[in-house]
């Protein structure tokens, strides 16, 4: 089995059973602080992915690092991914969690590129569009391209709505160029 399916199995089984028996939130915080710790230690990733390092002392590095940290319930879950020797999905599972928690609360990520800074104003009028578009609620993360001559360029998922001046002056130019009918 890939270890992304795995990952995805895993992380649905946490979000399953944290509904079930009601600590969605409490896990869902924990698996924040553990992201956060991760995301700063190459030497834990490292030791997680590791061969050469056992099971047993991999439950116990994470029951050190984690186990005043985070809820008993989550302690017992990245235990029980050490004891399956998946250690090693731990981030990708927290990821696939996080994007099934999206996914059941209707929410979907933007990535918003203007060529200039958007104002408040615009960017909430922006958001508001997309979400009316998709039936979702939208979280942009909206950041400058200094390629873009003007506009802006949205990409959620695998679609792109290209909104770019630059895009308009393509269209314009095929159109230009085209053969008439």
């Amino acid at each position: 089995m890939s270890s992304a399916i795995a990952s995805r199995r895993y992380a649905l089984a946490l979000l399953e059973v944290a509904i079930e028996a009601n600590f969605l939130e409490t896990v869902t915080e924990d698996l924040l602080k553990i992201q956060e710790v991760l995301s700063g230690s190459r030497e834990l990733l490292l030791a997680l992915r590791s061969p050469l390092i056992n099971v047993d002392l991999k439950s116990r590095i994470l029951e050190e690092i984690f186990g005043k940290e985070v809820g008993e319930k989550t302690m017992i879950f990245i235990k029980l991914l050490a004891h399956k020797k998946r250690a090693n999905l731990l981030p990708s599972v927290i990821t696939e969690f996080a994007s099934l928690l999206d996914e059941r609360n209707g929410v979907i990520n933007a990535d918003v590129k203007s060529a200039v800074k958007l104002s408040d104003e615009q960017a909430k009028e922006l958001v508001n569009g997309l979400s009316k578009r998709t039936g979702k609620k939208i979280r942009a993360k909206m950041s400058l391209d200094e390629k873009l001559i003007g506009g802006v360029t949205v990409k959620i998922g695998d679609t792109i709505l290209d909104g770019s001046i630059q895009h308009q002056l393509q269209l314009l130019k095929s159109s230009l160029l085209a053969e008439p009918a």
